[in-house]
């Protein structure tokens, strides 16, 4: 594709990306076949060569507008188009240029202006937004059915015919035990995992205690960037991706010096314990995040480097572990857990990160019976904040991927991602599990018979 973007935005890193990745579009349409939007909508401009040609008008001086910003809006970023493209055009780093240079040109309507400033300043901060989720969970019940499916239900109790642990959200599980780990790896303190699916958080834990695997989760880090990033608002995502690499650096780095030891022994390791392997991200769309790191901060000369490295390091759990590792725990169909089950790969784990396969391998391996899926490709609509801000088009996405996961009558659903976990846990007819909690040796099948069907 021919380009002419304005001189003064390709002096910039930005503008001179966003030039690469335009040529290498030959506007072929294959990414329409896989794009949920153009499905739903059956509009060139709500696809990927649309978007694309959006972008480069706006890039090339024309005015960006606010039909152009929806959209770019309605864009998922789900990223079948990406596998789908024979040109290898990667279509993430140019709608991510696109919407920053739209959002500076077109003013939002107040209302969409507080929305996404009140989704920046709660969701990326646990401490505001566990108590907030917590009274709205509490009071989901009184609202409007229309408001109640915006609230996540709490996945951390026990509902019908789910896995139930036994001291499920209570059990500390990061006791210690000097001297019988062989492997260390440090684990993203993701912002909305604890308080949205406990359960994710201590089954990892345990699983890899139980492999001999330490996890560290040193003070200081916290969101992975990506709500503030896919709002437009990068600066402030890399605010949050710096102050990870500052918590992270210690463990990573061999030659650490006396400060870096102190925050080690802070975090509960062993100051003289080699350094960590891997950077564990048990949500694939904060590891879809963090594994781009090096790009995102690559005009920053204090981190640039040390950003490439935490790039390289960043693993989702179906990269660290292996069929030898899960043969080595206690069976799930020993411990009563249903065998026929459908798996949903979230978007950031088979188009984001590349891992397409690889967690439905490790599960069959495992003895359990995946149903078939249609077009497991798919989006299933949750995308981070798009749920929120997109609602009625996420809605859609759900109520497709439900009826194609439900088709095969599984005992439950699992998945890979927090955000995908919970937005079909609000309308599945059955329990919506990370896989991970499949292999967790303190959950069996729940036996209350309150709660059975």
């Amino acid at each position: 594709m021919q380009t002419r973007l304005i001189p003064s935005l390709l002096e910039t890193s930005d503008g001179r990306e966003a030039d690469r990745i335009l040529r290498s579009c030959v506007h072929c349409g294959f990414c329409t076949a896989t794009c949920p939007t153009y499905q739903l909508l059956g509009d060139e401009l709500d696809g990927p060569r649309g978007r694309i040609y959006q972008i480069k008008m706006v890039l090339e001086g024309e005015p960006a507008t606010r039909t152009t910003q929806q959209h770019l809006d309605r864009c998922l970023t789900c990223l079948n188009c990406v596998t789908t493209c024979p040109s290898g055009v990667e279509y993430q780093k140019l709608v991510e240029i696109g919407r920053e240079q739209v959002e500076q040109r077109v003013r939002r309507p107040l209302g969409e202006r507080l929305m996404r400033w009140g989704l920046r300043k709660v969701v990326p901060y646990p401490r505001r937004f566990g108590p907030l989720l917590r009274l709205a969970q509490a009071a989901r019940p009184l609202v409007p059915a229309k408001l109640r499916g915006k609230v996540p239900v709490a996945l951390s109790t026990p509902g019908p015919a789910s896995l139930a642990s036994n001291d499920h959200g209570r059990q500390p599980p990061r006791r210690r035990r000097p001297g019988r780990y062989t492997r260390r790896v440090l684990m993203l303190d993701n912002c909305v995992e604890p308080a949205l699916t406990p359960a994710t958080v201590e089954a990892t834990v345990r699983v890899l205690d139980a492999l001999g695997i330490e996890v560290l989760q040193p003070p200081g880090g916290g969101c992975c960037g990506a709500i503030s990033q896919h709002l437009a608002a990068p600066e402030e995502a890399k605010g949050f991706m710096r102050r990870n690499i500052d918590a992270w650096w210690p463990m990573i780095e061999p030659d650490a010096d006396d400060a870096d030891a102190d925050a080690d022994a802070d975090a509960g390791a062993d100051v003289d314990a080699p350094a960590a392997e891997a950077i564990l991200v048990t949500a694939s769309g904060c590891g879809a995040v963090v594994k781009e790191y090096g790009w995102l901060l690559r005009d920053d000369p204090a981190y640039a480097a040390k950003a490439e490295r935490i790039s390289a390091l960043a693993c989702d759990l179906s990269e660290l572990l292996t069929t030898e590792d899960l043969a080595r725990l206690p069976s799930p169909s020993e411990r009563g857990l249903p065998r026929r089950i459908a798996f949903h790969p979230p978007c950031t784990l088979q188009h984001g990160q590349g891992l397409m396969g690889r967690v439905e391998a490790l599960l069959r391996a495992a003895d359990f019976e995946l149903t078939p899926v249609r077009d497991a490709h798919s989006c299933c609509g949750s995308a981070g904040t798009y749920s929120i801000l997109q609602a009625e088009l996420s809605e859609r996405l759900r109520s497709d991927r439900l009826e194609a996961l439900q088709a095969g009558e599984p005992a439950l659903i699992a998945t890979a991602n927090v955000g995908c976990q919970t937005h079909l846990a609000a309308a599945a007819g059955v329990p919506v599990k990370h896989w991970i909690e499949l292999f967790d040796p303190q959950i069996s099948l729940a036996s209350d018979d309150s709660h059975s069907t």
